[in-house]
Parts: structure tokens; sequence; C-alpha cells
């Protein structure tokens, strides 16, 4: 059911995100009307899996057919197809970049359109896994009315939850979602990396650990920060850090350095949980930065 009141939209861009939110806002009712993009077979991909979706080969056109654009481009070419462009008042432009704000797009807004930013806070391996993991996620949204309710209204009707960013707040916010997620990734590639020594290899490695990989994340989303810490810090077991700190030294000294570091970031929510206290603490800071 086609929505009323709400703008046409257009994609510069028919990559995974592009191709992703076009799918899931025609499925929610918005006129998804046109898509340009560099790659033909892309375009007609997203233009074949939303109906009345037009493929215009001159980005141009797009952005005439729509009221309200997406540019969903790689995030360095966003400010160059921004620039390329001819825009007016009375169009949008947004684009999904989790890190920029909407100064990529000042050429756009210098023309008299409305710019903004809508992010879906969430890891998007491809098509078919962003169209499955979007719809519940965090959106991060810049932006000015009448354009920002649009995009918050966009991110509701998506199951999403969509908080407010200024421009200064884009790369922290971009930066805490790479420690969240591509850096979670590089935590579990050391861990099974380290079942190696062991002669485990990676795959029966990974599977070991899913279920405590599941368990963490299910504490983290129940119970909550710093609650749901467990382990050696959480405890003040300085024994049991000190050996893992010996037998690293032996197996992978080249992951010591970051077991220390992870170990006295760790400290502080241990503090937090309040099954430590200050001189258990300092004992755990000692081992960890090598001055007992």
């Amino acid at each position: 059911m086609v929505k009323n009141n709400i703008p046409k939209v257009g994609f510069i861009g028919a990559g995974t995100v592009g191709t992703a939110l076009a799918t899931l806002l025609a499925s929610k009712g918005y006129q998804v009307v046109a898509v340009s993009s560099r790659s033909t077979g892309s375009a007609e991909k997203l233009s074949q899996a939303v109906s009345g979706c037009r493929v215009n080969e001159n980005p141009q056109d797009t952005v005439e057919a729509a009221d309200l654009i997406f540019i969903t481009t790689p995030d360095d070419a966003i400010a160059d197809v921004a620039s390329s462009l001819k825009w007016r008042r009375g169009k949008s432009v947004v684009h999904c970049s989790g890190a920029a704000s909407t100064d990529i797009l000042e050429t756009a807004r210098r023309a008299g359109a409305m710019v903004g930013t809508i992010h879906p806070l969430q890891t998007l391996a491809g098509v078919k896994e962003a169209i499955e993991n979007i719809p519940g996620s965090t959106f991060g949204i810049e932006g000015e009315e009448p354009l920002l309710g649009t995009l918050k209204e966009m991110a509701r009707s998506l199951g999403g939850h969509p908080i407010e960013l200024k421009a200064q707040d884009k790369v922290v916010y971009h930066a805490a979602a790479v420690m969240a997620c591509n850096y979670l990734v590089t935590l579990i590639k050391t861990a099974t990396d380290l079942w190696k020594t062991f002669n485990v290899p990676t795959d029966q490695a990974t599977q070991a650990l899913m279920p405590l990989i599941r368990g963490t994340v299910h504490n983290i989303d129940t119970i909550g920060i710093p609650n749901c810490l467990t382990g050696p810090i959480a405890r003040g077991d300085t024994g049991t850090i000190k050996k893992h700190i010996t037998s690293l030294e032996q197996a992978s000294p080249d992951v010591l350095s970051l077991y220390r570091q992870l170990g006295l970031h760790t400290i502080p929510v241990s503090l937090d949980k309040g099954k430590i206290n200050e001189a258990q603490a300092k004992a755990l800071e000692d081992i960890l930065k090598q001055l007992d």
C-alpha cells in the first residue's frame, strides 16, 4: 500500500546498502521510483526487486524523478556524485555513510536542496543479509526538519530506532560501531588462532566458541553492562591472569600486547560491577602493565 504524503524515492548507487534499503522501503509502502548506478546490472537487479522502479542511465534523471534521493555509492564517491548533479529547492538528498556528515552534500545544500544522512547501524555482508538484518536496527540520522522527521519515520517504518546525531558526532559514532562489529571479528579471529596452537583448525574453533559468543551477547542484551562481565578480571583473579601472560609469552607473543590492553580496559568495568575493590584493581593493573 502506497503511503500518502510521502516523497517519491530514488537511489543513486545500487550496491548492498542501496538495494537493501530500496527493497525494504518499497515493502513498507514507499514509492521507490528510480535508480541509477555505474553498474547497469546492479541497477537492473534493484529495479527487478522493486515494482515500479525505473533504471536511469543518467543519474540526473533519477534526481528529476524523485523527491528524496539516496546517494548509496561507496563513501569516497558521495561528495563527487553530489557535486556532479543539479539540485534545487524542493529536492532532498541523503547519504548512508556512518562516518561522514552532511558536510559532503554541501553543493546540494547551497543549491537549495535539503540534506541529511541515515545510517543503518548494522553489519551488511550482502544484500540478502542486509535485508534480513536492517529491520529493527538503530539508525543514526542527521539533518534538519522537515527532512529529519521524514528520515526518522523511515527508520521507524522498518522497525528501527532512530537516534539524532550532529555533524561532530558522526566519526566517533562510527568508530564505536567499528569496535563493536568489525573488531569483534578480529577478536574472534585472534581467539581461533590461539586454538591452532593446540591443533584445532579455525572452522572447528569458531564453532566451539560460538555458544560462548552467543551467551555473552545474550547477557549483554538481558543483564547489561557491567553486570554481564564474567571471567578472571571480574573476579580479581590475579593468579589466572599471570598464567595467561606466561602462556601467551610462549605460545603467541604477538597477541600479548592486545591481551594486556584489553585487560586494562576491562578493570574499570569490573570495578563498576562492584565485585572487586580498588586494591584488587591495582594488583590487576600492575600485572597487566608488567609492574609486578
